[in-house]
């Protein structure tokens, strides 16, 4: 157990616990969809923004700083001209990536029992 662990005890449910944010980094739309598609392999910025369809170049770029900064994701700047800059999974984002990945296939295997809960919902409204 680290410093710490040892020091503070961690529960996202508190208001103020640093868990949480790091939550809200990888479990927000874009964070799961960029630790998804990084899953795939090493990305450039702008071959992420196309496999991420929607999101814009700035909120990329700041859920791409966020996981680096939490040490889910890698950043490599190459001294090219242009500047190369490539982003991939640590070991931990892929961990992470792999959970996020069986979270979205029981998603999406339930879409049709989801579109049918939510035309009985509409209809009775």
């Amino acid at each position: 157990m680290s410093d710490v662990e040892e020091q503070f005890l961690f529960d996202v449910f508190a208001q103020r616990c640093p868990s949480r944010a790091t939550l809200e980094h990888l479990t927000g739309k874009w964070g799961t969809l960029a630790m998804v598609a990084l899953h795939e392999g090493t990305f450039r910025f702008n071959q992420l923004r196309r496999r991420v369809d929607g999101v814009s170049e700035k909120m990329l770029a700041q859920t791409l700083q966020a996981l680096e900064r939490d040490g889910f994701v890698h950043r490599e700047a190459q001294a090219t001209i242009p500047p190369k800059v490539e982003y991939s999974l640590t070991e931990r984002g892929r961990h992470t990536a792999e959970l996020l990945i069986g979270l979205i296939q029981d998603v999406e295997s339930q879409m049709p029992d989801v579109m049918a809960a939510r035309e009985r919902y509409d209809a009775a409204r």
